[in-house]
């Protein structure tokens, strides 16, 4: 999913903040290096405290800290070029009636492609999709020494199936016997991981 260019929403820029704008990015990259990138969110009685100290709205306050917690979602977006072959997967868990599955992995020269699907009975009495509290999952992989950034690039379904795909950044080798992929359930907006998640062997 290609992500639109930045505009600012202003024409002008007053140099005399320059200083102050660039103590604020002083003071940010010091709060992730001291907070080891997870610094949590202040409490509702800072937020309270500092909105009357330093006269600001504390929904504005709330909105400044939760934009820290999502850095990683302006990380640059890798476009899958120079399809190669796909490579079946089929493996998949299950738990309380709920069967997750991995169905095949779409190579390409600089990325790959991780097709997810989740399959649940459609009931009449369950309640409708769009009542239900958002989730989604997030993607690691582990087993090699790489370092790789996987992105949900999001779905979606009907009646009991939802089809989701994450792009993998560098391309996964073709020999998949050795990699683990660990999928955690979060909560949306905020990435909060709900302490469910489960791991998919890719050993044959």
């Amino acid at each position: 999913m290609r992500r639109m260019s930045f505009e600012p929403p202003a024409e002008h820029y007053d140099r005399r903040l320059e200083a102050i704008d660039e103590q604020i990015c002083d003071l940010i990259e010091r709060r992730k290096e001291l907070s080891n990138n997870n610094p949590g969110f202040p409490t509702k009685q800072l937020i309270s405290s500092w909105s009357k100290k330093y006269n600001f709205y504390e929904d504005f306050l709330n909105s400044v800290f939760a934009g820290f917690l999502n850095e990683d979602i302006y990380r640059p977006v890798v476009e899958p070029k120079g399809f190669l072959k796909n490579i079946p997967i089929l493996k998949s868990f299950e738990k309380d009636d709920v069967f997750y599955s991995v169905t095949f992995v779409r190579q390409f020269e600089n990325a790959s492609v991780v097709h997810f699907n989740i399959d649940r009975e459609d009931s009449d009495d369950e309640m409708p999709r769009r009542f239900r509290e958002p989730i989604f999952f997030d993607l690691s992989i582990e087993g090699r020494e790489t370092d790789y950034d996987c992105r949900n690039e999001g779905g979606g379904g009907s009646g009991g199936h939802e089809s989701y795909t994450f792009i993998v950044s560098p391309a996964l080798p073709d020999d998949l016997s050795k990699l683990k992929l660990v999928f955690k359930q979060c909560k949306i907006p905020f990435q909060k991981p709900t302490g469910f998640e489960f791991v998919i062997n890719l050993d044959k």
